[in-house]
């Protein structure tokens, strides 16, 4: 399939706004906000995505399917679609070629470091034209850009949250040598509306977590996010099986002990793996069948991950645990809780969410157990909504509220803050001005509008330059954004 024209990448009403605009407009400056939060535990977000977004975008699509291309070709495609659905005396193609000729994008973002937390109200980035004849094209982005933006963004913000839980538990019950980046794992690639979206949202995951399920966010990182798997933690997979394995071998066995066994002492004797046991009897397998491998799961050179995929997540993870002690012992960590025999652990993937997950890790300790001793995996539920209150919400752009607000324009060499303020829009109102954007005295992100680009400070404002005319000006590495977000103790 043909790539798309990147100037067709809108709404309808762009190809318009430009005739719109107040005559001799020269500048025009445009800021991307989180509003409100719809989700009472988060009036934070995390920045990121943006980096991708230019890579992607603003570079390479454009590039490619723009400015490389001849001139007929791409006004030919943009007059032709528009011609059919909005009318020839609707719009103008001139800005279009005038772009085609000038041959980069006349564009300047400026942002704040991904992996900031973001509160409600703070802008994350600045969008504004470089060149007096393209104060259009700042909004005309608005429609690609917010598409693009709020998906990573919210999976950066479930990871966090999915962090914190792990950081408040392990703090009580966990030796502290124990990597947390390992404790939780990415399996919401099957569940996502796209394999765009997947890629995105376990590439938010990851700058929090290392484990997931989802191979193709590796190549991306690496492309995006400057790393090397090969030299650098960058995300892990698992070994495991699935069903299909465990029910045709049970098929030809007619048993489920033989294919245990092949795993523990044949085909991964040096290699940790996780069995899914509940295709036809889990509590079998952990009553009656584990007791009969005791010896070669304490000669396997490696961890045995029991895993349960249905019934009640936390019943059946925090059980699993406590039969496992039975089974086969463990120790006392330095802070006072059970530690599983390394050779056994208790992982779970089906219905996890942020209350069960907390929930899980409270009945843990409340007996004495490490949360150490079961490793959780986050579907895509957790990537796509949450439950607050007995009421699930679903994640949308409008989750954060997040947008795209023109706050300023220089009409004729004449400076003009601008603003949105609806008698009834509450959250709506927009900044006015340009945006300097700091941390107060108590390390609070925060900021002052309303100026000018005479007036506005030249220092110190974390909104710094990113991408201009066509390249990009600033990058951050995978291991940068994780030692933003998590400094020394990723």
């Amino acid at each position: 399939m043909k790539n798309t024209n990147p100037m067709l990448l809108i709404d309808f009403y762009k190809a318009v706004h430009s005739d719109m605009l107040p005559k001799k407009i020269e500048k025009s400056v445009s800021y991307f906000t989180p509003r409100m939060s719809r989700v009472k535990m988060w009036d934070k977000v995390v920045m990121f995505g943006l980096q991708a977004f230019i890579k992607v975008y603003l570079i390479d699509y454009f590039n490619n399917e723009f400015f490389s291309l001849p001139l007929d070709e791409v006004v030919g495609e943009y007059e032709r679609v528009l011609n059919a659905t909005l009318g020839k005396e609707a719009f103008s193609s001139k800005k279009i070629l005038k772009l085609h000729k000038l041959g980069y994008l006349p564009i300047e973002i400026k942002a704040l470091p991904e992996g900031t937390k973001v509160p409600m109200h703070v802008p994350m980035f600045e969008i504004s034209n470089t060149h007096p004849d393209f104060a259009w094209l700042p909004q005309a982005l608005e429609s690609l850009i917010s598409a693009e933006m709020w998906h990573p963004m919210l999976s950066a913000t479930v990871g966090a949250t999915y962090r914190d839980i792990i950081n408040k538990y392990y703090d009580i019950s966990v030796d502290d040598n124990i990597p947390r980046a390992r404790a939780i794992g990415d399996f919401s690639f099957r569940g996502q509306e796209s394999l765009q979206s997947a890629v995105k949202s376990s590439a938010g995951w990851c700058l929090s977590f290392l484990n997931t399920a989802t191979v193709p966010v590796i190549p991306f990182l690496e492309q995006i996010y400057n790393c090397d798997c090969e030299k650098e933690p960058v995300a892990f997979g698992a070994v495991s099986t699935e069903h299909s394995v465990m029910c045709s071998n049970y098929a030809v066995d007619g048993d489920e002990i033989t294919l245990l066994r092949r795993l523990l002492t044949e085909i991964y004797p040096n290699t940790s793996f996780s069995a899914v046991l509940d295709s036809y009897d889990y509590w079998n397998i952990i009553d009656n069948v584990l007791p009969q491998l005791k010896k070669e799961i304490l000669e396997h050179n490696g961890c045995m991950f029991m895993r349960g995929d249905s019934g009640d997540c936390v019943e059946v993870v925090t059980k699993t645990a406590f039969k496992l002690w039975d089974i086969f012992g463990g120790t006392i960590n330095s802070k006072g809780y059970k530690v599983l025999d390394p050779h056994v652990k208790a992982i779970y993937g089906d219905s996890i969410t942020v209350q069960r997950c907390e929930e899980i890790y409270k009945i843990l300790i409340e007996n004495g157990f490490a949360c150490s001793n079961v490793s959780l995996g986050v579907g895509s539920f957790s990537m796509q909504c949450i439950e607050e209150d007995g009421i699930l919400k679903p994640f949308t752009r409008d989750t954060f509220s997040s947008c795209i607000k023109a706050t300023y324009c220089e009409v004729d060499g004449k400076p003009i803050p601008i603003f949105k303020n609806p008698k009834e829009g509450g959250f709506k109102k927009s900044q006015k001005g340009l945006c300097f954007v700091y941390r107060d005295e108590n390390g609070n992100l925060t900021f002052k509008d309303g100026y000018t680009s005479q007036d506005i400070p030249k220092e110190n404002n974390l909104l710094e330059t990113v991408f201009k005319d066509g390249n990009i000006v600033r990058e951050q590495s995978l291991a940068d954004i994780r030692k933003l977000m998590y400094g020394d103790k990723f």
